[in-house]
């Protein structure tokens, strides 16, 4: 890790303090001392004084073994005796993984792409306890990829992923844990299957959404034929209700034709026989014109 710049700036005010002290002091033992003291200091700074971002913890070793965590901002070291193994960033990153030619638990093969979100939460572990933590991941990722589509079937895969997400989540931090990394999320980005066996579930979709549409239509003429039933035994128990329904229906159909509609009824009927009656007797009467004088006469002498 390199010095910061403000570790710089301090040795060059150093070095400038150093000279005017052995320009006001000239050849004095005292101000010869000081000055080299401070030159020493100046060359010193850089290797002392160290900074890191906020993110970013360094891991401190003193003569080999683990002191401590540096950062964030400036911190020290003593000289000689401590320095700075690694920098580990603790932001969350993530690894894009792939799994091609995997087998299903119904031994279908299918390639699998995913996206794993990690995060170190423990620098002093992901630093001591294996050499590259970032390599690890991945390759963990990578067999539990495998290891979670064995252990599915190929629908369960494709209806429900977000349990698969969890179950693979949950599967890598289980095995990243001791390096001190944790696995926030897994999201399953896609699943390719052959071409062959696309076409069969897209011809099993279409026949189950077929097969749904016919009992919807059969539930439906099901419910008309109940309807129908109790409409029926309510027109054969009540002749007014039947007699509406039919006016209704003959309206219905001839309402935009502008038709005139006659409708058979009791007055109708009534209307009927008594100008059959009036006829029949005017026909009597025209059949015999010579008896209709005599009928006439007769009715005078009876009264």
């Amino acid at each position: 890790m390199n010095a910061p710049p403000i570790a710089y700036v301090f040795s060059v005010l150093l070095l400038v303090a150093a000279g005017l002290i052995v320009k006001a002091t000239g050849a004095a033992a005292f101000g010869i001392a000081l000055a080299v003291i401070l030159v020493l200091g100046a060359v010193t700074i850089p290797s002392w004084l160290k900074m890191t971002d906020q993110w970013n913890r360094a891991i401190i070793l003193r003569l080999g073994r683990y002191r401590g965590l540096g950062g964030p901002g400036l911190f020290t070291l003593v000289p000689f005796l401590e320095s700075i193994a690694t920098v580990v960033d603790l932001r969350i990153r993530t690894t894009e993984i792939r799994a091609e030619e995997a087998l299903t638990r119904d031994t279908v093969s299918i390639a699998m792409d995913a996206i794993v979100f990690w995060r170190v939460v423990d620098p002093m572990r992901a630093a001591t306890e294996i050499e590259h933590y970032r390599l690890a991941v991945e390759r963990v990722a990578q067999t539990s990829l495998r290891e979670t589509i064995g252990s599915h079937d190929l629908t369960q895969l494709l209806s429900d992923r977000k349990t698969a997400d969890e179950e693979l989540r949950v599967s890598i931090s289980t095995k990243t844990g001791a390096w001190g990394v944790e696995v926030t999320s897994v999201e399953i980005k896609d699943i390719a299957i052959p071409s062959s066996l696309q076409d069969a579930m897209s011809r099993q979709a279409q026949a189950e959404r077929e097969k749904q549409a016919r009992e919807t239509l059969a539930s439906a003429e099901i419910a008309i034929a109940e309807k129908v039933r109790e409409a029926a035994l309510i027109y054969a128990s009540d002749p007014v209700a039947l007699q509406l329904r039919q006016m209704n229906l003959v309206y219905e159909m001839n309402k935009d034709r502008g038709a005139t509609i006659i409708i058979p009824s009791d007055l109708a009927s009534s209307l009927g026989g008594i100008a059959a009656a009036v006829a029949h007797r005017g026909g009597n009467g025209m059949n015999n014109p010579g008896q209709g004088p005599e009928r006439a006469a007769q009715e005078e002498d009876r009264s």
